[in-house]
């Protein structure tokens, strides 16, 4: 670019503080007039925000603030507007993604996520080897939008996919089938025991329904003793649990089928685990346990997605997209709700990752 004349603009812009005291740059920004394209062009600076009147580390020292505060109690922090925060903010979570790098994944995790009332769904992908989120996106949770994720990643990567945790959605499993047809498909074990609990919900409310008087009594407000783990349980809790199992067979037949079919992810032969499912099957029979029946056709249809993590190379953290799934909504319930979606995309796809 040849130079004919040029020249200066005084700028000021706000930097990093020092203790209570708020430190401004004034400086000048040379503009120059361009032979070539006949423009007048300014000169730029490395370490500007792009967001004016911020230098860069001020910029990353409020996003910083951010990870762990509201949008207003920086704003108020540091007597700025809300809107410029916000900004900054996203500057800096859009350099944390820039710098992590494009993801290669060869494990991923596939969930859904509500962001609205009346089933707003987006589908959550994350890479459950290095423990990031990787997607967030799509209008619903429809086989339309999981092929979106899939044309993010690129066909070549595609194909370096091994292995994919999902749950029972149909949809998920038909994209993934077409796209990455080598990878193998794991249901995951907390959506498959929701399932189940709900099915014992189901046995509960029957109960309830079919009994009453004093036999009501010991099953009412029982619902969270019956659904959780028995060392979660407080000792009260332990102690109506077991009035309620000795006062009704059927529940406690139910009680204790729910518990021990969490044995099945101990398996390392899927032979021997199809052996522990069809003697688990067989103690239904007789019991009346109607939704119970419905849970076992359940698994038998998707045997082959359960069956795959007895192989050992499958042995994976299934917990992770769950506890992900719980930042997520703590994220909406800090900010009472997001209305920007591109605000929400860079909050979720950064709150795994370092500081910058």
């Amino acid at each position: 670019m040849q130079r004919s004349w040029y020249d200066k603009k005084i700028r000021r812009v706000r930097d990093l503080g020092c203790g209570d005291y708020r430190i401004y740059l004034e400086f000048d920004i040379r503009r120059v007039d361009c032979r070539r394209c006949s423009a007048v062009k300014q000169e730029k600076l490395a370490w500007l925000a792009d967001y004016p009147f911020f230098s860069k580390r001020f910029a990353w020292h409020l996003g910083r603030r951010c990870r762990t505060a509201t949008i207003q109690d920086v704003a108020r922090e540091h007597l700025l507007d809300w809107h410029s925060v916000k900004e900054l903010e996203k500057q800096y979570m859009e350099e944390q993604l820039r710098r992590s790098g494009r993801p290669r994944p060869r494990i991923i995790g596939v969930d859904e996520i509500s962001i609205k009332k009346r089933h707003t769904y987006r589908i959550v992908v994350s890479d459950l080897e290095k423990h990031r989120l990787i997607w967030f996106g799509g209008r619903d949770r429809s086989e339309a939008s999981m092929e979106a994720f899939y044309t993010f990643l690129g066909p070549k990567q595609a194909q370096k996919l091994r292995l994919a945790v999902m749950d029972m959605w149909k949809p998920f499993r038909n994209s993934t089938h077409t796209h990455a047809p080598q990878a193998a498909i794991l249901f995951d074990k907390f959506h498959v025991l929701r399932h189940l609990g709900a099915a014992l919900d189901q046995v509960r409310k029957r109960e309830y329904q079919r009994l009453s008087g004093r036999d009501r009594t010991f099953i009412k407000g029982q619902k969270y003793a019956l659904l959780s783990h028995r060392e979660n349980l407080t000792l009260t809790a332990r102690q109506g649990l077991k009035k309620l199992l000795a006062a009704n067979q059927r529940l406690n037949t139910a009680y204790v089928l729910k518990e021990s079919f969490g044995q099945l992810w101990d398996y390392g032969s899927a032979a021997w685990a199809r052996k522990f499912f069809d003697n688990w099957r067989r103690q239904l029979r007789w019991q009346r346990l109607e939704p119970f029946e419905k849970f076992a056709e359940m698994i038998d249809r998707h045997w082959d997605g359960i069956a795959a993590y007895c192989q050992p190379e499958n042995k994976v953290a299934l917990g992770f997209v769950e506890g992900l799934n719980h930042k997520i909504r703590v994220i909406q319930r800090r900010a009472y709700g997001l209305r920007d979606e591109n605000y929400l995309r860079l909050k979720v796809l950064t709150c795994m990752l370092p500081e910058p």
